[in-house]
């Protein structure tokens, strides 16, 4: 807990009510942009015709008026007459600029004589405004500020604040003070009565928050975008600028593209333009960025902040001249690859009909060029990699030159050169859904055809290459849905066919691998009871099965399955593995899923809380996979589950056993956690500690493990061996870095204060790292403050002790020391405890003084003094007392004041105790203490 001293507001003693106030106000451009430009101007409390005498002689009159005057406000207003006649008259009278200064600085000192009284017959605020001015004109620009802060926090409605406030932010800006700037212009714009500075606030204000480095440039952009948006509301603004505001809607423009570029470029921009594409200035920021970007040489930088552009506002009307810019930018980078990239975009992003009518006349050219030039490029390429024997590459290519010829055909004239080059390439690509359509022709609609079943064979052939990635095209992507359907149109079809229980075991795999769990148990049920089906496909069949009963949970079933599969496999033998059946390899896969099986069987058993028998399966899984990883996890398994039903003595013999049988086993690296649990959850706390110990012997950072066991130690009140790991974990100096460490540092200590021998120098360190440290709490703060008060009564103790001896400077010197250690130590306890300690430390530093000064008096006369001497040497010495007495008794008073605001306790009693021996006609009396509201008078 942050404990925060309130600010001293002196300005408020100042405040009075003030009638029939009049009000003005200075406008920018006219007053000075700064209130060093400024002239002081003197309120005008009326307005009068001018006598018919000489101007220069009433200016005369009033001067001497102010020179000869002592009244504060006769004098102001003697000026402001001054101001009057030199306003109406015209004429350059009154003071001359040397005497201004003079003037100026005896009219801040009335104004001062004003504000010290508290009372005024005029408007306060512009008093504290003209006091701001006349402080700026004299020079001394601190104190104009601060009487600008006192006008904006005395008179916050005043019509003068925006302007205050905007001459604070600028003074903030103008010293580097940047944080304090943008609070400033923030300030003002947020007051909402600002509206003659809002747009050069807002602007100052993103410039504040650049100022203060990359951390605050989110925050700069987000006001520069408000400030463009300020000065181009929508397109008709872009073509009416005002001159005026050219440089800086271009400056606007230059900072948030650099601050841009310094991050992560386009991207950044789109972070802070948000989802607001239609802004009209939206496009000229993206450009600036890329030119600069291309202006730096980085070429692919500016095309990314184009294609930026692109996505972040697809349906700008400005995408076709960023697309074309991508071509440029390529053009002058000479990356030929990169240009007929870039011409492919525009060319794709402009095929459709509602695409292309966004060009104009210029861009529909460049489009038709674009396409002509990319279909010969792929119909040459095709042509080269067909000669080379590169088919894939040539149907490929041949394909995209139809594409483009295709699309150009429909937008250009004459047509038909183009469409014959487009037929041309289709011929030579290869087009697989008319390959397919011949093959179901031959198969099922041609009859008495001979090779039908072979027809249809190639059908389901092609499908299936197609679903592997062997026959493939743009067009032709067939699905596994699509291959089901044609085997099953085939074995309908050719029902005797040998190839059917081949197909189907191939497609319960299939579906097996696509998620279709119910298709896949389909498939390899339909081999499974096939009489044409052979022993590798009925194994294959089994371990589909096998493996959708396991992802469905279904482990019983699954281990049914797994066992078929393996007694095909062990039956087979190994003079059959050249069939397809499964080697030695494949068999000790199936052992791994059966136990896998068995292990999940454990798991469902445990889950469901039945650990009887969850221990059963785990156990079993050793007699089907004999010193395997999963065996070593079941035995593994079966102590956790006892651990988890709060069979603790067994749960302990197994991981303790577990342990002993695999020491290194990666799980047993787990079991000191388990047996720490175990043991604390039988209520044996000292032994979870031990295990802990023992665990961060061998660890390179042993200090997590030794806290844990220091507080198991704790709570098994074993206070010596905690208090011995508190000492070695404190001796490695360790660094806190948030509130909890914190805390648990300082119960550290305060615990070794409690209990250990040392307790001194435990309170040392408990106070130091309260008094070092940015996080506090209640407890640490009272433990604290309760230590920095023993030891200040230790070292006030220690100040007692030291007699005052001749030489008297050596032994005061060494007394005075002693009593500023006792002082600093009672001014930390009430840092640190607050209204708690106070009256307490009050009275002990009050006694401090009182003992110097009593020590002082009581000191002895050196003996080679005479008589006369010794006399001038004691009243020397009193003296010196009497300043700490004085000392002693403030400070006894001011706890004797407190009692209005905390209440009567014992150390205020101590205090009124002195007071009465002190001054016992003003404090020794028979009353009661009473509360009472103190008048504003009555204040120390």
């Amino acid at each position: 807990m942050m404990r925060l001293v309130p600010g001293f507001l002196a300005a408020l003693w100042f405040i009075s009510p003030v009638m029939a106030q009049e009000s003005f106000r200075v406008e920018l451009g006219r007053d000075g942009e700064t209130i060093g430009d400024m002239r002081p101007v003197f309120l005008k409390f009326e307005s009068r015709p001018l006598p018919a005498i000489s101007p220069s002689e009433v200016a005369r009159r009033y001067q001497s008026l102010f020179r000869n005057s002592d009244e504060p406000e006769v004098r102001i207003d003697a000026l402001n007459r001054l101001s009057n006649i030199r306003d109406r008259s015209g004429e350059d009278i009154g003071f001359s600029p040397s005497e201004e200064v003079q003037v100026y600085r005896e009219a801040i000192s009335s104004y001062e004589s004003i504000l010290e009284r508290g009372s005024f017959s005029g408007s306060l605020d512009e008093l504290l405004y003209q006091m701001a001015k006349a402080h700026a004109l004299t020079g001394n620009h601190e104190e104009s500020i601060q009487r600008l802060k006192q006008l904006v926090g005395l008179y916050p409605d005043s019509p003068l604040v925006p302007e205050a406030r905007f001459r604070i932010a600028e003074s903030a800006f103008a010293s580097g003070r940047y944080a304090e700037a943008e609070a400033g212009y923030r300030q003002l714009i947020e007051s909402g009565n600002s509206a003659e500075f809002s747009t050069k606030a807002r602007y100052m204000l993103g410039w504040s928050q650049f100022k203060q480095g990359a951390g605050a440039w989110n925050r700069a952009a987000n006001t520069f975008v408000t400030v463009l948006d300020e000065f181009l509301p929508d397109t008709r603004s872009l073509e009416t600028v005002n001159a005026s505001s050219v440089d800086t809607i271009d400056d606007t423009f230059r900072v948030l593209a650099m601050m841009a570029a310094r991050k992560r470029g386009a991207d950044t921009l789109v972070s802070w333009l948000g989802d607001n594409g239609s802004r009209p200035w939206v496009h000229l920021l993206f450009d600036r960025l890329a030119d600069y970007y291309a202006i730096l040489g980085q070429t692919d930088a500016s095309v990314a902040v184009n294609q930026a552009f692109i996505r972040y506002a697809p349906n700008h009307g400005k995408v076709p001249a960023f697309m074309l810019q991508v071509v440029e930018v390529w053009q002058r980078a000479g990356q030929p690859e990169r240009i007929r990239q870039a011409r492919a975009e525009f060319v794709a992003g402009f095929e459709s009909a509602t695409g292309y009518a966004r060009l104009n006349q210029s861009e529909h050219e460049k489009w038709q060029g674009f396409s002509r030039m990319l279909a010969d490029f792929h119909y040459n390429r095709g042509t080269r990699a067909a000669e080379s024997g590169d088919i894939n590459a040539a149907q490929a290519a041949f394909a995209s030159a139809a594409d483009y010829y295709e699309g150009l055909a429909r937008r250009s004239a004459p047509k038909g050169e183009v469409l014959r080059l487009a037929g041309d390439a289709r011929l030579q690509a290869g087009q697989f859904p008319e390959a397919l359509a011949d093959f179901r022709q031959a198969a099922y609609e041609v009859v008495g055809y001979q090779a039908a079943a072979d027809a249809g064979w190639a059908a389901v052939t092609l499908l299936r290459d197609g679903v592997e990635g062997q026959r493939v095209s743009r067009d032709f992507r067939p699905s596994l849905a699509a291959v089901s359907a044609e085997a099953d149109r085939f074995a309908d079809r050719f029902p005797g066919d040998a190839r059917n229980a081949g197909v189907m075991a191939d497609l319960s795999k299939r579906w097996l691998a696509a998620g279709d769990h119910q298709r896949a148990l389909d498939y390899s049920a339909r081999v499974i009871t096939s009489k044409e089906a052979s022993g590798p496909e009925r194994y294959a069949a089994w371990q589909v099965t096998a493996k959708v009963r396991q992802q469905q949970a279904e482990y019983g079933l699954a281990e049914r399955a797994w066992q078929q599969a393996l007694a095909l496999a062990e039956n087979a033998g190994t003079g059959h593995s050249a069939n397809g059946l499964a080697g030695a390899g494949d068999m000790a896969s199936i052992r791994k899923q059966l136990a896998t099986v068995v292990y999940r069987q454990g798991e469902g058993a445990a889950t469901s809380g039945n650990a009887e028998e969850a221990v059963r399966h785990f156990r079993r899984i050793s007699s089907i996979l004999p010193g395997s990883e999963i065996a070593i996890k079941g035995q593994y398994d079966a102590a956790n589950t006892l651990l988890k039903a709060a069979d603790w003595p067994a749960a302990i013999k197994g991981l303790e056993r577990f342990r002993s049988d695999f020491p290194g086993h990666e799980l047993a690296s787990g079991i000191s956690e388990k047996l720490v649990h175990a043991w604390v959850s039988s209520g044996q706390p000292a032994l979870a500690a031990s295990e802990l110990l023992q665990a961060a012997s061998g660890q390179p950072a042993p200090w997590t493990l030794r806290l844990r066991a220091a507080a198991l130690l704790h709570e098994a009140g074993n206070v010596a061996e905690r208090n011995a790991l508190y000492r070695d974990y404190l001796a490695t100096g360790p660094a806190v870095e948030d509130s909890s460490g914190h805390l648990q540092l300082q119960t550290m200590r305060h615990r070794l204060v409690e209990s250990d021998a040392g307790a001194d120098r435990w309170r040392q360190a408990l106070v130091r790292a309260e008094l070092d440290s940015p996080w506090h709490s209640e407890e640490t703060l009272a433990w604290a403050s309760r230590a920095s008060l023993v030891l200040g009564a230790r070292a006030a103790a220690t100040f007692t002790s030291i007699e005052l001896s001749h030489p008297l400077e050596d032994s005061l010197a060494r007394k005075q020391q002693a009593l500023e250690t006792a002082r600093q130590r009672f001014l930390d306890a009430e840092a640190l405890g607050g209204d708690a300690v106070v009256s307490e430390s009050l009275y002990r530093r009050a006694e401090l003084y009182r003992g110097l000064a009593r020590d002082l008096i009581a000191s002895a006369v050196p003996a080679e003094l005479n008589e006369m001497e010794a006399m001038q040497y004691r009243m020397l010495l009193e003296e010196e007392a009497h300043p700490f007495e004085e000392k002693a008794i403030r400070l006894h008073s001011e706890n004797h004041q407190r009692i209005t605001s905390q209440g009567y306790d014992a150390w205020i009693e101590r205090s009124l105790g002195v007071l009465a021996k002190l001054h016992p006609g003003r404090y020794q009396r028979d009353v009661k203490w009473l509360s009472w509201n103190m008048e504003a008078g009555d204040g120390v």
